[in-house]
């Protein structure tokens, strides 16, 4: 099975710890992500990605893997239909740093099976996600995450 990586850098106009709670709080992930992150943040500890509908779906699970505030958080991630399959899982990095009055956040999604759904998903799921988070954190309004393109677009 070949492996593949997404790497996505972008640059905030905020603090280290503001971008690195924004990922790790359920109050500030659900504003910009429509998710919530749920974890004791521990070495070992289980970690969901819950849906912030009223069914409260869990969607994503994995197991945090490495956490040093503010600057790094290592996790495995898979769908929750597959959590019980090892070979489902992949591994999400999160890396901060201060860049003069910025923090570059690299988000580094690598162990993914290569054209898979979740390789394919994520292409297009972090640039998104990760484009929400700037915008919610430098202006206080996120983007919609769940947006579609639209239908003329889809016919260019």
């Amino acid at each position: 099975m070949t492996k593949e990586s997404f790497i996505y850098t972008t640059y905030i106009v905020s603090t280290l710890g503001k971008v690195f709670e924004a990922i790790t709080k359920p109050d500030l992930a659900r504003r910009y992500w429509g998710h919530e992150n749920v974890s004791d943040w521990k070495p070992g500890s289980s970690w969901q990605h819950i849906r912030t509908n009223d069914e409260r779906t869990v969607e994503l699970v994995g197991t945090v893997v490495e956490v040093s505030p503010p600057t790094r958080l290592v996790i495995t991630w898979a769908n929750a239909s597959q959590a019980s399959d090892p070979a489902s899982y992949s591994r999400v990095t999160f890396e901060l740093e201060e860049y003069e009055a910025m923090v570059r956040l690299t988000v580094t999604h690598d162990e993914l099976e290569a054209g898979s759904g979740m390789a394919n998903g994520i292409k297009k799921g972090w640039p998104i996600v990760l484009s929400s988070l700037k915008s919610f954190l430098e202006t206080g309004q996120a983007i919609d995450v769940f947006a579609k393109p639209r239908a003329s677009e889809l016919a260019a």
